[in-house]
């Protein structure tokens, strides 16, 4: 099989990925009255786990960049879903928190943005899974535990609590860990415990809705510092 077919499998396998995640979210959210806060950080953390298929490309050949493929159609549908959607629809139901489509345009839409930017220009980079997995799984995790446990809050820029950001620091610790090593074969542990502690901090004090841009921008500046 020619790297072109075998890479552009791969790519399929994902976009079916990605689309049957927030498509198993939205039927347990109409059907089970699943709690849609939840459903939306399942959505956020599995897109995010979406790398763990460049396990699976040729590294050799130029269409391993269509790793990317669902964070671009995701980028695509949002535009447009943040404008024309009607309230039931699958990505308003899983990706927002109130119901406004018009919130596809902030958080959801910088996160296939970021995507996009991790999937080409540091593809197979330990910056990438780093970020990926401190924004994946630390930011995807630390606002249902907040919500839930965050007997402490604390307000900056929007309001926080303690209990979130440990959670945050302790799953992006593991997001990136558990990343670094399938890609890698190896975990640099340094790294991660520094850019988790930095991104925890900007967590803590990124404006609303912003954060999904500025926690992968701090780890970058991390790794391009050192």
């Amino acid at each position: 099989m020619s790297p072109l077919i075998h890479n552009i499998l791969i790519t399929i396998a994902g976009i079916i990925y990605v689309f049957s995640v927030v498509g198993i979210m939205d039927w347990f959210v109409k059907t089970k009255n699943f709690p849609q806060d939840i459903s939306r950080k399942i959505v956020h953390i599995s897109a995010g786990s979406w790398l763990i298929f460049w396990l699976f490309y040729d590294p050799t050949h130029w269409s391993k960049y269509l790793n990317i493929a669902p964070a671009f159609i995701w980028t695509v549908l949002l535009i447009i879903k943040g404008f024309t959607a009607k309230p039931d629809d699958e990505a308003v139901k899983t990706m927002t928190r109130t119901g406004d489509r018009r919130e596809l345009l902030k958080g959801p839409l910088y996160f296939t943005l970021i995507m996009n930017l991790m999937g080409t220009v540091f593809m197979y980079q330990e910056v990438a899974l780093t970020a990926i997995g401190l924004l994946g799984w630390g930011d995807g995790l630390a606002p249902v535990f907040g919500k839930r446990f965050g007997k402490h809050k604390f307000k900056i820029l929007s309001e926080k609590s303690i209990e979130g950001s440990i959670s945050f620091f302790i799953f992006g610790i593991f997001g990136a860990s558990i990343f670094q090593f399938i890609i890698l074969g190896e975990v640099n542990f340094v790294n991660i415990f520094y850019c988790s502690i930095i991104a925890t901090i900007v967590e803590a004090a990124s404006p609303k809705d912003l954060d999904n841009f500025l926690i992968p921008l701090s780890v970058l500046l991390f790794y391009f510092i050192m």
